[in-house]
C-alpha cells in the first residue's frame, strides 16, 4: 500500500474555548500569536467561510438525491472539496518557514483535478448567449453563493501574497474552483431540468421608464 502523502490529523478537541484569544488575537500552527484582523487570518477565515457554504451546497444535494440521483457526482466533488479547502486552510495558518514537508496543502494535482471536473460537467452544457444570474434552483444559487465568496477568498489570498509568501498553488487552485462552481451551478439545473435566469439589462426598473 503506498504511503500517504500528508499527515493524518493529531488532535484531540475536548475543550473549545481557551479565552487565550479574548484579546484579539489567536495561535498559527507554527505557534506565533497573531491579530485576528491580520490579512493571514482573513485569508484561511474566507476559506473556512467557503467550506461552510460547501457543506451547505451537499446538504441540498443529500435533500434532493432521491428525485435526482444523477446529482450525485456533484455531491462527490465538493466532499472532495471540502477536504481539499481544509487543506488549503492548514497551509494558509502556517508560516513558510514552519510548513512540513508531509503538511496538508493544496498542490498542481488538485488544480488538474478539478479542471477535469469542471471540462466533464461543461460538455452537455449550452453555450450562453447572456450572462447568468443565479436561480432556477436553490442549489444553483448556493453555488453561486459559493463561487462568490471563492472569488473573495481568492481576492484577499492575492492581497496576502504581496505582503508575505504563501504556496505557489494557492491561487491557481481559488482561481479555478470559482470556475467550477460557475459551471456546476448550471450543471445541477441542467440536471434538475430548472430553467437559467438569464441577464436582460432591459428588465431594470430604469428602462421601463424610458
Amino acid at each position: 500500500m503506498p504511503e500517504k502523502p500528508f499527515h493524518e490529523p493529531r488532535i484531540a478537541l475536548n475543550r473549545i474555548y481557551t479565552r487565550r484569544g479574548d484579546a484579539g488575537e489567536t495561535s498559527l500552527v507554527g505557534g506565533q500569536r497573531v491579530a485576528k484582523d491580520s490579512i493571514r487570518l482573513e485569508s484561511y477565515g474566507t476559506v473556512d467561510e467557503l467550506n461552510s457554504l460547501v457543506g451547505l451546497a451537499c446538504v441540498s444535494i443529500e435533500e434532493l438525491a432521491n428525485a435526482a440521483p444523477d446529482l450525485l457526482p456533484l455531491f462527490a466533488i465538493l466532499r472532495r472539496v471540502q477536504h481539499e479547502l481544509f487543506n488549503l486552510g492548514s497551509i494558509l495558518a502556517t508560516m513558510p518557514k514552519d510548513v512540513h514537508p508531509k503538511q496538508p496543502q493544496i498542490t498542481h494535482a488538485d488544480i488538474e483535478q478539478l479542471e477535469r471536473d469542471i471540462d466533464a460537467m461543461n460538455t452537455p452544457l449550452t453555450t450562453l448567449r447572456s450572462f447568468v444570474l443565479p436561480g432556477g434552483s436553490r442549489l444553483n444559487a448556493e453555488l453561486h453563493l459559493c463561487r462568490t465568496v471563492c472569488r473573495r477568498a481568492e481576492r484577499v489570498a492575492v492581497a496576502l501574497s504581496r505582503q508575505e509568501e504563501i504556496p505557489a498553488a494557492t491561487l491557481g487552485y481559488l482561481n479555478r474552483l470559482s470556475d467550477g462552481f460557475f459551471v456546476w451551478s448550471r450543471w445541477a439545473n441542467h440536471k434538475l431540468g430548472a430553467p437559467e435566469v438569464l441577464w436582460e439589462p432591459n428588465q431594470a426598473a430604469s428602462a421601463s421608464r424610458s
